[in-house]
């Protein structure tokens, strides 16, 4: 029977800074997850969860999405050969690097400090879910967080996911700028939040329009760990969502 689902981040298993005051303790023996204290149930262990209006994830139509000032810009530098800790954390497949990369949007810096799987992505584009995401979880020394998400379609063996798949439970030296496709300059972008527990908001996201590949077979091997850790698409209020 496959474990249920994932993540955070953060998304992604992840840090709780912004949102530790809205922390709302359940039962003892209670921890969220995809199952039986599943998404509809989050609002039990975070308010936020349940009230938020600035939630992730989100169905991105690219009609209506308008276009990225143009006096802003992302600047993604990933290139780093560092050790990382791979390993199961209960919720995904998560990689976290000694020296992490950085991205800088609009003079603001973030340094990469984990990123981690999806067996189907949380953001839908047009309604289309992809076959996979993985998720570059930044955050900045005022503690705010910056999502890049990078899809993927099932088609080529990719080397870097392998590599992912090949050491999971140990550590290995790895280049996380292998993780992004050849296209970093053309996105999507929007304020949401984390797509687990607590469900802080305030977090940037940025998912990438280029997409990236794994083979068939990766995939499956993926989704023996985690297949449905996805949080559902939630409502976008009144916020914009941004394209370049």
């Amino acid at each position: 029977m496959k474990k249920s689902f994932f993540t955070a981040l953060i998304a992604c298993s992840i840090l709780t800074p912004l949102g530790a005051k809205e922390h709302v303790q359940a039962k003892p023996d209670a921890h969220w997850d995809y199952a039986k204290h599943g998404p509809e149930h989050w609002g039990d262990f975070s308010g936020t969860c349940a009230k938020g209006k600035h939630q992730s994830p989100i169905n991105i139509i690219p009609a209506k999405s308008v276009s990225l000032d143009s006096s802003y810009s992302l600047a993604i530098d990933e290139d780093r050969t560092t050790k990382a800790k791979i390993f199961d954390n209960g919720h995904s497949i998560k990689v976290v690097p000694k020296q992490g990369g950085e991205i800088e949007f609009n003079g603001k810096r973030y340094k990469l400090i984990q990123f981690h799987f999806h067996g189907k992505s949380e953001h839908t584009i047009d309604g289309r879910r992809y076959d996979m995401v993985a998720h570059m979880v930044h955050q900045a020394k005022d503690g705010q967080l910056a999502v890049v998400a990078v899809l993927f379609e099932v088609g080529e063996k990719n080397p870097f996911i392998q590599k992912i798949l090949d050491n999971i439970g140990k550590e290995a030296d790895i280049d996380p700028q292998e993780l992004l496709p050849k296209d970093t300059n053309h996105f999507y972008h929007y304020v949401g939040s984390l797509t687990t527990p607590p469900c802080s908001e305030g977090v940037e996201w940025f998912i990438l329009k280029d997409t990236d590949s794994l083979s068939k077979e990766q995939l499956q091997r993926f989704r023996r760990f985690y297949e449905n850790n996805e949080r559902p698409v939630q409502p976008l209020h009144d916020r914009v969502i941004e394209a370049k």
